[in-house]
């Protein structure tokens, strides 16, 4: 566990003279939400309805994190218990899917419509589930423009010495442009937790030893093969670059290090990728090409899984409307770039900046290499010579996702942590904010060597879980360390059991209560933490939040 300020040395870019900031301006609300994510947007929206001051200071130019980003096949667990602004989120995507011009590469009739589990398109409830990035941005700032939200967009925290607190209060913050944003109530709602970090907040990054909470699934997954969707199965490869010869090195994206023992905590996080939207449509598709840092070695351990004879390359080119993909990672070796994120969490903005524009590279690379390279089998390079980046997608960022997808960053230790025991229901939880249901599902966090020689992915988790509820005090921190802050996306979890909790619709749901329980504590001059739980469930349930689940 972390605790007290971070101190990177973080570099003013030439980027804010460009973008025309105007510099050294203090502003002030009664909610100040720091972020561009789902939840930021969300948050904002419910202070503002509930007859309070707010603005919205993003790192981002873009809002909407992932889901405005290519997250467009959603994961959403049982669509029952999504409600509030969540489920209008998705009423709104429905409703901009009913107009007629919005179907411009695709009949609406041609549209498969197939969701995760369930129909994109939902009817009789009027909800839509599957959509475009561009789609979801609008949603989004439509939700901004109606509720006359100001958002200060590329306003980027200074981490080392921006947090003025008092008396265990945030006073103010100030961005790299020199601005501050004073306020009552702060909630940090971005992927990283950097105002929460900042404000000298106890977190945990890396995965908890599973005896730490006495779960099962934490820590490290050597040896584990019950859960094998993104590894070798069964593929005996040699990692070294003259096969079965250790003394002629190690292949690229392999790590030599011991992986850890089975259970044992580390500082390791599952891996990151770029969720591209990516089309077969000529009228609208860019060839890929060839990235400027492209070396085709790096890339040889695909050729090796090829010729083993595997063929699933395809498998999560998950369909969109207007013949367009959310392409994720699948497989031994795909778009997670495993292993090179660990420093990410706690990074500067500069090496977040290089971080990001390595996995950029990596997954560019990766696309041209299988479209071209004439090692990969002819069926495999020729079907992804078909496919290119979307042309009327992410049109400011040569058609790349604005945003990588942070699976998991810091985690706070908060006034409660969820664990696998309050997901699987042994524990229950006494004040609930909202529910979930998806799989606890961590992504892989190392390649490593097995004692056999041959090469392993480790710590891919995918377990169903029961419909589970969120408890308050997992978004608040403990009273001792922040009186005036709510955290709803870097929230305090142990690593397993937020990778349920880090889904699209759960933020969207856990930003809405941060900012009803906000309103809350400004209406009733309280602190967070001394707040009647009755009061913010009544408020909740007004709102359309699903706090519990009864199956009729």
């Amino acid at each position: 566990m972390f605790k007290g300020k971070y101190s990177p040395t973080i570099l003013l870019f030439p980027a804010i003279i460009l973008f025309g900031w105007q510099n050294n301006i203090e502003r002030e609300a009664d909610v100040i939400v720091y972020g561009g994510t789902s939840a930021a947007v969300t948050a904002a929206v419910q202070v503002a309805r509930m007859g309070r001051t707010v603005l919205v200071v993003s790192p981002d130019r873009h809002i909407g994190g992932l889901t405005s980003s290519g997250l467009g096949f959603t994961d959403t667990g049982n669509k029952a218990v999504i409600g509030g602004l969540a489920r209008e989120f998705y009423h709104r995507i429905y409703n901009a899917y009913q107009k007629s011009g919005a179907w411009k590469w695709q009949k609406k009739e041609d549209y498969g419509g197939v969701g995760q589990g369930s129909p994109a398109i939902d009817g009789e409830n009027r909800t839509m589930w599957i959509f475009e990035p561009h789609v979801a941005e609008q949603v989004f700032e439509d939700f901004v423009r109606e509720n006359q939200i100001k958002i200060f967009r590329d306003e980027i925290l200074d981490r080392v010495s921006g947090v003025t607190l008092k008396e265990r209060k945030i006073q103010s913050f100030k961005t790299l442009s020199g601005n501050i944003y004073k306020g009552k109530i702060f909630i940090d709602a971005t992927y990283e937790g950097d105002l929460m970090a900042s404000s000298e907040i106890s977190y945990q990054v890396g995965r908890e030893s599973a005896s730490v909470y006495n779960e099962e699934w934490n820590g490290v997954q050597t040896g584990n093969f019950a859960i094998k969707h993104h590894d070798f199965q069964g593929i005996n490869i040699s990692p070294y670059r003259v096969a079965g010869d250790p003394k002629s090195g190690i292949l690229p994206l392999i790590s030599g290090e011991d992986p850890g023992k089975r259970g044992s905590g580390d500082k390791k996080i599952q891996a990151y990728c770029f969720r591209t939207c990516l089309t077969k449509n000529p009228d609208n598709r860019i060839p890929f090409s060839r990235p400027a840092e492209y070396d085709s070695s790096r890339y040889e351990l695909m050729i090796r899984i090829f010729d083993a004879g595997w063929r699933k390359t395809f498998n999560k080119f998950d369909p969109i409307p207007n013949l367009k993909t959310d392409v994720n990672n699948h497989g031994p070796l795909s778009f997670d770039y495993i292993g090179m994120n660990y420093d990410y969490p706690e990074a500067s903005w500069e090496r977040r900046k290089k971080i990001i524009s390595d996995h950029e590279n990596y997954q560019k690379g990766l696309l041209y290499f299988i479209a071209t390279d004439p090692r990969v089998p002819r069926e495999i390079g020729t079907e992804m010579q078909k496919w290119g980046l979307a042309k009327d997608e992410f049109q400011d960022n040569g058609n790349w996702p604005y945003q990588i997808y942070v699976r998991e960053a810091r985690r706070m230790t908060g006034q409660s942590v969820l664990t696998e025991n309050e997901i699987k229901g042994k524990n229950k939880i006494q004040h609930s904010i909202g529910m979930g249901s998806y799989n606890m599902d961590s992504h892989n966090t190392q390649r490593y060597i097995k004692p056999d020689g041959f090469v392993e992915n480790e710590g891919d988790i995918e377990v169903q879980v029961p419909i589970y509820q969120i408890d308050l005090g997992s978004i608040i921190p403990k009273k001792e360390e922040c009186k005036n802050l709510l955290v709803p996306v870097a929230l305090s979890a142990s690593h397993i059991a937020y990778g349920s909790i880090r889904m699209e619709p759960v933020f969207m749901i856990l930003g809405q209560s941060a900012g009803t329980v906000a309103s809350i504590a400004l209406e009733n001059n309280k602190e967070i933490n001394d707040l009647k739980y009755d009061q913010i469930r009544t408020k909740l349930i007004e709102d359309g939040q699903v706090l519990e689940y009864i199956n009729h």
